[in-house]
């Protein structure tokens, strides 16, 4: 898995935004919630302070544990356009939302681990005898406490909440390019030094050169350090502090978009063109054009 991936993903998720919607979604629905890359491998949900303990008991069997790593698997694979919700051999529901960055796949919100209708003894009966069969041994007793202790919603409640993730991801994907190039990285100055700099400097012709020079560091160590830092090399960050500044200039219908690619430092019309639909998953006109008739700015998946 390319690492940067990871720290996309660590980066959005200490982001105030995705804090603020993820305490307000626990504590509304009771129920595990995450954002992980999009090649995730194992149980994403298992050890979350709402993990249901019915999950947990599943995932500390190696043969149950397999279905559920199944079942993660299908949901990665299933969900790179819209929310998919798959259940599990017991019943249970789990859902990923993907979360796009323009064109790129970033990730995938995940809950689940609820039934969509109130389990039966007969659905434990079925349940327990699958567990047998795969040659589990647990507790039936806690077994059966732990699968009626299970969070229950009914369908359209469940639906609604997975249209509420949808709202998120879609706005997540929004703030996401906001969030890479702006986050402050309290663990090293040289790379805060380095994003200042760009930052005053992006509508010049800079060069990684020049920037490792402004912060007194070699070109070969800044660089290792600052894609350690961001997840981005450091020619895609710049184009997305260039894109971000973009944006600002586009809300001026006087502007030419050939006016805003080269103040924002862009050689080519081009190649604005082409990095911000890229990162924005619009060209630069399509962008203008849906913020003047106040249409969502969520490219649809082509």
């Amino acid at each position: 898995m390319d690492n940067s991936g990871k720290v996309l993903v660590e980066k959005l998720t200490k982001s105030k935004i995705f804090k603020d919607y993820e305490v307000a979604f626990r504590g509304a629905t009771g129920l595990p919630f995450t954002l992980t890359p999009p090649e995730t491998w194992g149980l994403p949900l298992q050890g979350d302070r709402n993990e249901s303990s019915f999950c947990a008991m599943m995932g500390s069997s190696s043969k149950s544990c397999a279905a559920c790593l199944e079942m993660q698997s299908r949901l990665s694979n299933e969900a790179d356009g819209d929310p998919v919700t798959v259940k599990c051999f017991a019943g249970m529901c789990d859902t990923a939302v993907p979360v796009r960055l323009g064109e790129r796949l970033v990730g995938f919100l995940r809950t689940g681990q609820v039934f969509t209708e109130a389990p039966s003894e007969e659905d434990f009966d079925r349940t327990a005898k699958q567990l047998i069969k795969w040659g589990v041994e647990m507790d039936l007793k806690k077994l059966h406490d732990s699968y009626f202790a299970s969070k229950v919603l009914t369908a359209d409640q469940y639906q609604s909440m997975v249209r509420l993730l949808k709202v998120f991801a879609d706005h997540l994907s929004m703030v996401s390019n906001q969030v890479l190039v702006r986050e402050e990285n309290t663990e090293n100055p040289m790379i805060s030094r380095a994003k200042d700099f760009i930052e005053k400097n992006q509508g010049d012709d800079l060069t990684l050169a020049s920037v490792a020079r402004a912060v007194n560091t070699s070109t070969f160590y800044f660089c290792k350090m600052f894609k350690k830092a961001t997840g981005l090399t450091f020619t895609e960050y710049l184009g997305r502090v260039r894109v971000e500044k973009a944006k600002s200039y586009l809300l001026n219908p006087h502007l030419r978009v050939s006016e805003v690619a080269f103040e924002v430092g862009f050689q080519s019309l081009s190649q604005f063109n082409r990095v911000f639909k890229r990162i924005t998953g619009f060209s630069p006109t399509e962008y203008r054009d849906r913020l003047s008739r106040n249409q969502p700015l969520v490219a649809a998946r082509r």
